[in-house]
């Protein structure tokens, strides 16, 4: 019987983690184990058990990913840090995120003060970015893993292709979340205007699946379909303004 976290129709070794607000995902193969994401404050518990229920402790980690620096997503990556003496990496561009100190401006005010009390509620701690991402780096990591710059969501949002597995993680270019398919929205982005080029960039590695930093169900299948609907709407967007 498959696991509870491992859709049958992924590959082995994709496991995801029901955060309290993301989805971090643990990555798992005969090299070790990487951590894909760390979830919302208090979701290190979560994740810490679901590498021991693998059969692996903290010193099988050997990278601790981050899609970019928002607090649901880089929320426990000290704590993790600690735990595993594992590197981690982003995008330099995500220092700020992380440090909590990126100048929000327009509508995307709001999501700087939502993140500053949930600073201040779950006393979270930064960490510094030890290994800095660039596009189309490949990491020899989980078969090999390219980078591939997504901005727009933040700066240096990132995502994760996967060569072997045709497998691309998006983070939060677009998600799947309360019955509701969208990408990223203007009062989360950096920079509303570059998401459309990031989501045709994200499409034309026609991956097999593509999968997101929040989502209901792990129904792989389902979620390749919605990704692929929400391209094919912002395309008849852009054609109806031209």
């Amino acid at each position: 019987m498959p696991s509870l976290t491992q859709q049958p129709s992924w590959p082995p070794g994709l496991h995801m983690i029901r955060g309290l607000m993301s989805v971090p995902h643990v990555l798992v193969d005969e090299s070790g184990v990487v951590l894909l994401d760390t979830g919302f404050p208090g979701d290190a518990r979560r994740i810490r058990h679901q590498i021991q229920r693998l059969g692996r402790g903290p010193r099988d980690v050997r990278a601790i990913l981050l899609t970019h620096g928002h607090i649901d997503h880089a929320g426990n990556a000290a704590a993790l840090q600690e735990w595993t003496g594992a590197p981690v990496y982003a995008h330099p561009a995500d220092q700020p995120h992380i440090e909590g100190t990126y100048p929000y401006s327009g509508f995307a005010h709001v999501a700087g003060l939502l993140e500053a009390v949930g600073r201040a509620v779950t006393r979270y701690r930064p960490v510094k970015v030890e290994v800095p991402l660039r596009d189309n780096d490949v990491l020899p990591l989980w078969g090999g893993l390219q980078v591939v710059h997504l901005p727009g969501h933040t700066l240096g949002h990132c995502g994760f292709y996967s060569a072997r597995h045709n497998l691309l993680f998006s983070g939060d270019l677009w998600v799947r979340f309360m019955m509701r398919t969208q990408a990223s929205p203007r009062i989360f982005s950096d920079d509303i205007a570059q998401v459309p080029a990031s989501m045709r960039k994200a499409r034309s590695f026609g991956a097999r699946w593509v999968v997101p930093g929040h989502y209901d169900q792990p129904n792989a299948t389902r979620l390749r379909r919605r990704f692929e609907e929400l391209c094919e709407e912002m395309e008849r967007r852009e054609d109806a303004v031209v």
